[in-house]
């Protein structure tokens, strides 16, 4: 740890997916309960409020949709049955796209939360993971998660991980309302949130493009090889890890060089 203090580093910024828990759990688990159970949950929650209103950011979201000629699947004015099974085809749609869509997100997030609260859905956490969180903890070290889903759904995976409820060891929660995860602008906001100069955050993501727009923001960055994680085939500027532990073995050089880089 006084590596990073040596550094500068005041705040650990996380991605979730390919990083603290495997793809596998967001590509293999979650997207599929969602697509399985949208049907269900429209038909129960189609009148309420706060479905209303992602039904409404979809509907605006479709109609930009058409005026691209993007061609998304037709949404039915008509029965709520024939309406409901509608937005579940442009959902799967959009899903299928894998479309950052704050209609999408916050949909997905009220249907993983009955997975969770009924028992079928636990977060994995990778084991060195939580050991690492709670030591940047002790150390006075921000911790904040920008994540693609939306900051109910970051809320509801740790409070229903595989180590329990982890929600106490967060500060900050960001997703694409601060903007894309691959751009540049996006990092400097969360910087401003944070109140902290950019290169005072170390941001760790198994995305490339994510990490080059974090580092064009003047962040640090660290590359997170995990089991599952697609082959990087092309030479990447950013230093490597593949466990949260070789955090405390990084030297101070070894975060100076990345000054260097900038």
């Amino acid at each position: 740890m006084t590596s990073l203090f040596n550094a500068g580093i005041r705040a650990i910024l996380l991605d979730i997916e390919g990083t603290i828990t495997p793809i596998s759990f967001v590509h293999d688990v979650l997207f599929p309960y969602a697509r399985a159970q949208v049907k269900n949950y429209l038909a129960l929650h189609f009148q309420s409020v706060d479905t209303t209103a992602d039904l409404s950011l979809l509907r605006d979201e479709h109609a930009l949709d058409l005026q691209q000629d993007l061609k998304p699947p037709p949404l039915a004015d008509g029965p709520v049955d024939t309406a409901i099974d509608s937005f579940a085809r442009y959902v799967f749609w959009l899903m299928d796209r894998d479309r950052k869509s704050p209609g999408l997100k916050s949909l997905q997030g009220k249907i993983w939360e009955q997975g969770y609260l009924n028992g079928s859905l636990t977060a994995p956490l990778f084991a060195d993971v939580l050991p690492a969180i709670e030591k940047m903890r002790r150390a006075a070290l921000q911790i904040a998660i920008f994540s693609s889903g939306s900051v109910f759904a970051q809320k509801l995976l740790f409070a229903h991980t595989n180590a329990g409820d982890v929600t106490e060891l967060i500060d900050r929660y960001f997703d694409t309302t601060s903007g894309a995860k691959t751009a540049s602008s996006s990092y400097l906001q969360i910087a401003v949130a944070l109140d902290l100069n950019p290169a005072a955050v170390l941001f760790i993501s198994d995305v490339l493009a994510e990490l080059d727009a974090a580092r064009a923001a003047g962040m640090r960055t660290l590359l997170c090889i995990r089991p599952g994680n697609p082959t990087q085939t092309h030479h990447s500027p950013h230093k490597v890890i593949d466990s949260f532990a070789q955090l405390w073995s990084a030297t101070r050089d070894s975060f100076e060089s990345m000054d260097e880089s900038h």
